[in-house]
């Protein structure tokens, strides 16, 4: 009979054990209660981890995002201004121009483009009235802009709903990469997710008149991706009716868009009048969906949004349906609405495919792998203790400290690949090292232990070393989990978890172990 007083840390082990049973098959696990699009294969998985690249299969893009940045640049004019200028003389598109101030008047300047060189930005940001010189210019974008791409390219990976997947970014002498990884999708399926930066505009062309009393067509931006609050399902067209996105407005962007609708004629003369398929010299009065610039649907105003616009009942319910030519397309435009704009575009550099049947091969290899480190030490530990008393508690303690980890992976939904197998492997062997170095520090050469009073003494002694060592492999680990350094980050991050979990849990329960197993009652007072 344990007794709680004195044995809490092995309770505490046994509860954890529980927890973590508990994560890996039951609902406690990030993937417990799976999702029913989910495949076969992850459906019919008896734990509930997630598996990354190498364990699953798919794909890893690795790309540098498009642009040059202008450091420390000394503002003269309005940073609006500037935008506009450096725009117009690199013929770019205001959007692709972004001025961010970090201090007082000074700041940086970015170009998202591929087509303009350092002198031609320099000569740009001249004309803005800025005195920046190419040693200020370096190609690549801001931080700031590279997180913003990393949250957007996760968010478009969660709403297309691939799970297990990983957005992360690498810092290298060569330059500033993320880098991708998608189990279970192809090089074409991440490329659309990821290749073009999805920035969704509704534009106006419209006929106006010309100083000589001719006709000319304006084209209008009149709303833009931050306009939209409210996103639902794409819809697949039927019969006559397009595909369709049904969206919802912001106040702000409703009176706006009712503002300009009504100015420029949509909602009188311009109703029902977009001819942009049959005649797209004299296409009338369109409303166009385009997408990283180009044109997916062509609209008319119809007649009851027309009638909504022309009075003020627009503002209290600011719906309409932007149209696609077809569902797939739909389904992408809700996409961007829904996860955003990348800043720029991701210039991929290299893609890695594995195939799924191949990562299978993967998953026994990895536990073989595992169970035999395991096996080859319990070997040596018998060999050295020849007592089952001593060698079978330390095993199944090390045994308990991966399958904890296994549990945390399961509950925080961390997916495994091959540089997490890596650090169970390593768990498994400094785990039972410190397991070795107490009981070796607490049994002295074999000799029995005659009081509990001994005992402690031994453990504490032990108990130091350990925590030691551990912290030794905390400082020395805590580098590669904080840089992003690719797979030793994952490495890295599941050997610090495994330190904290036997110097907190498992080693002090197997010190209670001992005590249990090697003091009489009487003695261990």
């Amino acid at each position: 009979m344990i007794d709680a007083r004195d044995n809490w840390r092995i309770l505490m082990l046994v509860a954890l054990c529980l927890l973590a049973a508990l994560a890996l098959f039951g609902p406690l696990g990030a993937g417990g209660g799976g999702d029913m699009n989910q495949t076969e294969e992850v459906v019919s998985d008896p734990t509930n981890l997630q598996y990354g690249f190498e364990l699953s299969g798919g794909t890893r893009v690795r790309g540098q995002l498009v642009g040059m940045t202008a450091e420390e640049v000394e503002f003269t004019t309005d940073m609006r201004d500037i935008e506009l200028t450096v725009a117009e003389e690199l013929g770019l598109d205001p959007i692709d121009v972004r001025v961010a101030q970090t201090q007082q008047g000074i700041g940086t300047v970015e170009a998202f483009t591929a087509n303009a060189t350092e002198e031609e930005f320099a000569a740009a940001l001249g004309a803005a009235g800025l005195d920046v010189s190419t040693d200020q210019i370096r190609g690549g974008v801001t931080a700031e802009t590279r997180d913003q791409a990393t949250r957007t390219i996760e968010d478009r990976v969660n709403q297309a709903g691939l799970s297990g997947a990983t957005v992360t970014t690498i810092n290298s002498p060569s330059g500033n990469f993320i880098v991708v990884e998608v189990p279970g999708a192809d090089r074409q399926e991440v490329r659309e997710l990821i290749g073009d930066p999805g920035r969704v505009q509704i534009m106006a062309t419209f006929p106006a008149q010309t100083t000589d009393g001719g006709t000319k067509y304006v084209e209008e931006e009149v709303l833009t991706q931050e306009d939209f609050t409210g996103i639902s399902p794409a819809e697949a067209g039927s019969g006559n009716a397009p595909s369709r996105v049904p969206v919802t407005l912001s106040n702000d962007a409703a009176e706006r868009f009712q503002d300009s609708m009504n100015e420029l004629g949509f909602t009188s003369e311009g109703v029902g009048l977009c001819r942009w398929r049959t005649n797209p010299d004299e296409p009338g009065y369109c409303l166009y969906t385009v997408v990283d610039g180009e044109v997916v649907y062509g609209a008319s105003m119809g007649s009851d949004l027309a009638q909504t616009l022309a009075t003020e009942q627009f503002t209290s319910n600011p719906s309409f349906q932007m149209q696609t030519e077809s569902f797939d397309e739909a389904q992408q435009l809700e996409l961007n609405l829904r996860a955003g704009a990348l800043p720029t575009e991701l210039d991929i550099q290299s893609e890695n495919f594995v195939a799924p049947n191949l990562a299978q091969m993967f998953k026994p290899l990895a536990l073989l792998t595992a169970l035999l480190a395991w096996l080859s030490v319990s070997a040596v530990v018998y060999y050295w203790y020849r007592d089952v008393k001593v060698a079978i508690p330390m095993l199944i303690t090390a045994a308990s400290e991966v399958f904890l980890l296994l549990g945390f992976a399961a509950a925080t939904g961390l997916a495994l690949d091959l540089s997490h197998i890596a650090g169970l492997i390593a768990v498994i062997g400094t785990g039972l090292d410190d397991l070795i170095i107490m009981a070796d520090e607490i049994l002295q050469r074999k000799e029995k232990v005659k009081t509990g009073r001994i005992f402690q003494n031994r453990f504490r002694k032990a108990f130091w070393i350990i925590g030691m060592a551990a912290a030794t492999t905390i400082v020395a680990m805590s580098p590669l989990a904080i840089l992003s350094l690719g797979e030793l980050r994952g490495f890295a991050i599941i050997t610090i978890v495994g330190v904290l979990i036997g110097v907190l849990v498992t080693r002090p329960a197997y010190g209670d172990v001992l005590r249990q197993l090697m003091l009489d009652d009487v003695k261990r007072k």
